[in-house]
């Protein structure tokens, strides 16, 4: 089969890899279409891979082509989406139910073969059957879906809240519309990208700005998420936190970004600082949103790529160029 390979960090190619073979439990995939998002840039940088080559590729859906001996509900033809991770089952975090937090975590397109290429093997008890309305075309959105949905569950449950979004991309989006249906009171939005604001508007938040100091907000936010993992903005939405509010670091930063904070204002003002990582639990959540309409693929999916042009999509993605961008294998 041909697939996306990253070679070494830096380097990518479209090569012929032998196809996969599912094991008793496993089935093998048929991407539909396979998302990029910023870990993809981290694994083209030398990050997060464990070894090289990789086939990257972890927010995909398709049909199934193939299943294990051992395999039960599920058969070829269903069209399904990919839970990526690969928790041990038997760690310290797993055994409480932290399987995010797995000593021994892996995941598909990051640390084993993923959904850029034209079969992929994935486990039975990760997958997710789509409904007849769903196109898996569109299905890809369920995995950042779900990361979303883990970041809510790590937020106070609040309702009438005032949240302040950096960010607006595809996860920041989808965190505005995880904040209405969530009682948010505001969403307001910043990005120094005047198209992606442009979306935030056409997706009703409350204000759309380059800059925080643009916004009347005398008293801060209740809640400030982070969705850039740039250090100026997670040090500039740090400073806009409210007395009693949450700051969710939910960006992607870089292994050496640094930000000073001033612990006497965390004291005083009783902010609380917590961290959002991957996928816990949310995805069958994340897949029934979607298919009950939460996002509007039309709205989110902006770009769709073959896969000879996957380092094509990968540095419009790098540039900031639309919104999500899919390959479909």
């Amino acid at each position: 089969m041909r697939a996306a390979v990253v070679v070494t960090p830096g380097t990518l190619e479209i090569q012929t890899v032998p196809d996969p073979t599912p094991g008793p439990t496993d089935v093998v995939v048929k991407p539909a279409a396979v998302g990029i998002c910023g870990t993809d840039l981290h694994i083209m940088d030398g990050e997060f891979a464990p070894a090289f080559p990789i086939v990257p590729g972890h927010e995909f859906a398709g049909e199934i082509v193939a299943v294990g001996a051992e395999v039960t509900g599920y058969a070829v033809g269903d069209q399904v989406a990919v839970d990526p991770s690969l928790y041990c089952g038997h760690c310290y975090y797993c055994k409480r139910a932290r399987g995010n937090q797995c000593e021994n975590w892996n995941a598909i397109g990051v640390s084993v073969a993923g959904g850029a290429a034209e079969y992929v093997a994935a486990p039975m008890a990760n997958l997710f059957t789509l409904p007849a309305h769903l196109p898996a075309r569109d299905a890809a959105l369920i995995e950042p879906l779900s990361c979303a949905v883990r970041g809510f569950d790590v937020l106070p449950r609040r309702m009438a809240d005032n949240f302040l979004i950096y960010g607006s991309g595809t996860m920041g989006l989808m965190m505005l519309e995880l904040a209405k249906r969530a009682g948010a009171a505001t969403v307001s939005m910043v990005d120094l990208n005047p198209e992606r604001l442009e979306t935030a508007k056409l997706l009703g938040c409350t204000a759309a700005v380059t800059n925080a100091d643009e916004l009347d907000a005398p008293r801060g936010w209740d809640v400030v998420v982070d969705c850039t993992g740039v250090a100026a903005a997670i040090k500039d939405g740090l400073g806009r936190v409210g007395r009693g509010g949450t700051f969710l670091q939910f960006g992607v930063a870089a292994y050496d970004a640094r930000v000073e904070i001033e612990p006497y204002e965390i004291y005083r003002r009783e902010i609380t600082i917590t961290g959002s990582m991957a996928v816990l639990h949310s995805f069958d959540r994340a897949g029934e949103l979607l298919a009950g309409g939460v996002l509007d693929p039309g709205v989110f999916i902006s770009h769709r790529f073959p896969l000879d042009a996957y380092a094509e999509a990968l540095g419009q993605f790098r540039a900031g160029v639309g919104r999500k961008t899919l390959v479909e294998p």
